[in-house]
């Protein structure tokens, strides 16, 4: 779970997945509010970030972490409260019955929920197709921060995309490491919380940049 400035919401986002008896390793990117002392005390693993690094950073030491503990399943779950913890099971079900490496969310599959906008839903449908032309894979959802995937997975991907740009570049290390996937429909359920916190349309232009400059010079 990364976590930049969630003071407000972590500790209810915990509580839920700390009832469904998860374990949790929660990656503060050096916060400047008490997102740290709205965990402290619970039974999760707690890391922070002296500097500000972005997502991406905080879920690469987040699988770290997971990793250096012997998870066998990986979940990265938003500290924002959008993301419904009664997903979790139906998606480790798929990786384990189908046999798949790496489990995204989708908003758009039939079946799944959202009370998200028209604008916001135009916008990530068109960053569907910016990521099917940087990795070469088509999905009907993008930048969903809900993912379940195995421990070979977890071993293969290395994000080094630190800021938002990551999700693209989680695709990419599918492909580049051959994994197996498929997406699973999600329940997400936007407060004016969440919605503040949200990707803004410049920081989704900044990282279609970010991906330009790395397709040219990678």
């Amino acid at each position: 779970m990364p976590c930049f400035n969630e003071a407000a919401v972590i500790k209810n986002t915990v509580h839920e997945l700390l009832h469904y008896g998860y374990g949790i390793v929660i990656v503060d990117d050096a916060s400047i509010d008490d997102s740290g002392q709205q965990v402290k005390g619970l039974p999760v693993h707690y890391i922070r970030h002296r500097v500000n690094l972005g997502q991406g950073a905080a879920l690469q030491t987040g699988i770290d972490v997971a990793l250096k503990n012997d998870a066998e399943y990986f979940v990265t779950f938003d500290a924002d409260g959008q993301h419904d913890v009664k997903d979790i099971p139906g998606m480790l079900q798929m990786l384990e019955k189908k046999n798949h490496d790496v489990v995204l969310g989708s908003r758009f599959l039939e079946g799944a929920v959202t009370n998200i906008s028209l604008f916001r839903k135009l916008l990530l449908k068109s960053a569907c197709m910016l990521n099917y032309f940087f990795t070469g894979i088509l999905l009907t959802d993008a930048h969903n921060g809900l993912r379940a995937f195995n421990h070979h997975a977890a071993k293969s991907i290395r994000l080094k995309e630190n800021r938002m740009a990551h999700a693209t570049e989680f695709l990419l290390e599918i492909k580049r490491k051959r994994l197996t996937f498929a997406e699973y429909p999600v329940h997400i359920r936007y407060t004016s919380y969440s919605r503040k916190k949200g990707q803004s349309l410049l920081n989704s232009i900044r990282i279609f940049f970010e991906l330009v400059l790395n397709k040219i010079f990678d």
